[in-house]
């Protein structure tokens, strides 16, 4: 049987959803393909609960820390199953009857099923045919990337999903992966009461960031117990006689732990399409979308995770936007020079644009300018030191072209550097901006007056 839309989108996540708050009203039909939850990865098993995990989490250090600020004696004990229900609130319980509900509201048709493209306009949805008039969105998103070392499913390894679906706090915990999502859960589970290892194979944490963000974010979480190890690769995984997990490292003792982690990245999920008959081409597996229209192939889009562009809920609600009014034939590119990224830890890392190494590459006159976000009047409040500011400088335009925080609420304080990014806002303008007194945000004003010095010389 054949269904004719004017739009078919694969994926129900938050691309889906912004494409389809952009076609109500529009009288463009749509159906929208989900196997699994509307809404996706972040509501149910990613930027939600893992955040709430961080909070409960963060709630147990605040309490210890008033021994230092405020008490002569707190006394708290973690109830876990406490922890566990809120997170799980907090994903609404893994039901997505609003979020479908919201989705058929605005006009929607919601097909449930496996989706695959079968070739140019053309979806099949489990033995049925979807025909779209205008155009197919692929906005499938990512799976967890499980790599292949031997022994490891022999030990029911955890992704994301069942850590912030875990019942019980483990004793112990091996992290294995120290980007954003391990470093994250790894944080939020050693504060909660258990012993945490992490092991990255780079040679800094978060590797996706500047190096000193790393190195940084490690002598943070080791001063709170957390064992990290670095530059390892893991030969091997066994499963112990008491049920728990042993990592066997080159060159390092064994680790060992009650249970495993795997955070070791994402891969597009791309299950039974054929991309070479719909015309659509990969890039090292992400679909290669062409990044100002988000267009993959004739009568084809792909936005979110899946095109490799950046794997965060705000870049694919843009993207679903951006496709959206194309869609209803209004003008709209996307901009990419500026797509910030939070790493929630505490203390939190948040950067925009360029690395350093990146500006160098592609041949700017690189400035760098520097400062230590710890020695801020608000973090000797707060009781925070050794953080960081860091700005990439493009000297020629007189513009910062990249920077990174490391700081509560980094992620907050980025958002002015988006900008500046984005919109090429000269340094001495930025330096000239007045910073409110004494918020964490106000350590901007000396690092942005020292850059436009610099830019001046």
């Amino acid at each position: 049987m054949d269904r004719e839309f004017d739009v078919v989108c694969l994926g129900g996540g938050v691309c889906g959803e912004a494409l389809a708050a952009e076609l109500a009203g529009s009288g463009l039909s749509l159906a929208v393909v989900e196997r699994h939850l509307v809404g996706g990865e972040c509501p149910y098993w990613g930027c939600v609960p893992s955040k709430a995990l961080l909070r409960s989490a963060e709630a147990v250090e605040e309490a210890d820390r008033a021994r230092e600020l405020a008490a002569a004696r707190v006394e708290v004990e973690v109830d876990f199953h406490r922890v566990a229900r809120r997170t799980a609130a907090l994903a609404r319980g893994w039901d997505d009857a609003p979020a479908a509900e919201a989705l058929t509201r605005q006009g929607a048709v919601l097909v449930r099923g496996q989706g695959v493209l079968l070739g140019p306009r053309r979806v099949e949805v489990e033995g049925t045919r979807l025909i779209a008039r205008r155009g197919v969105v692929i906005c499938t998103g990512t799976a967890p990337t499980v790599p292949a070392i031997p022994g490891l499913e022999t030990v029911d390894p955890w992704t994301n999903r069942e850590a912030v679906q875990a019942r019980e706090l483990p004793r112990s915990l091996l992290v294995l992966g120290g980007g954003a999502v391990g470093v994250e859960l790894g944080q939020a589970f050693a504060r909660l009461g258990a012993r945490v290892t992490l092991v990255e194979g780079a040679d800094h944490l978060l590797p996706a960031e500047e190096p000193e963000a790393g190195v940084l974010l490690r002598r943070h979480l080791e001063a709170e117990g957390i064992r990290v190890v670095t530059g390892a690769r893991v030969e091997a995984v066994e499963r112990e006689e008491s049920g728990g997990t042993r990592l066997r490292l080159p060159d390092h003792e064994p680790l060992s732990a009650e249970r495993l982690l795997v955070a070791t990245g994402r891969r597009p999920d791309l299950t039974g399409s054929d991309l070479d008959a719909a015309g659509v081409r990969l890039t090292r597996g992400w679909v290669e979308v062409d990044p100002p229209t988000l267009r993959a192939a004739d009568g084809i889009w792909a936005g979110g995770d899946v095109t490799g562009l950046g794997g965060f809920t705000h870049l694919a609600h843009y993207h679903g936007t951006i496709i959206g009014r194309q869609l209803r034939g209004r003008p709209a590119r996307a901009n990419h020079t500026a797509v910030p990224r939070v790493t929630f830890t505490d203390p939190e890392v948040a950067s925009v644009g360029l690395s350093e190494a990146a500006a160098r590459q592609g041949g700017l006159e690189v400035g760098v300018v520097a400062v230590d976000a710890g020695e801020a009047v608000r973090s000797a409040i707060h009781g925070f030191r050794d953080g960081l500011i860091k700005l990439v400088v493009d000297r020629t335009g007189g513009v910062v072209v990249g920077a990174t925080v490391v700081s509560p609420r980094a992620g907050e304080i980025v958002s002015e550097l988006t900008l500046a990014v984005r919109a090429r806002v000269p340094i001495s303008f930025l330096a000239d901006t007045i910073h409110p007194f004494p918020t964490f945000s106000r350590a901007l004003q000396g690092v942005l007056a020292e850059a436009a010095e610099d830019t001046a010389a």
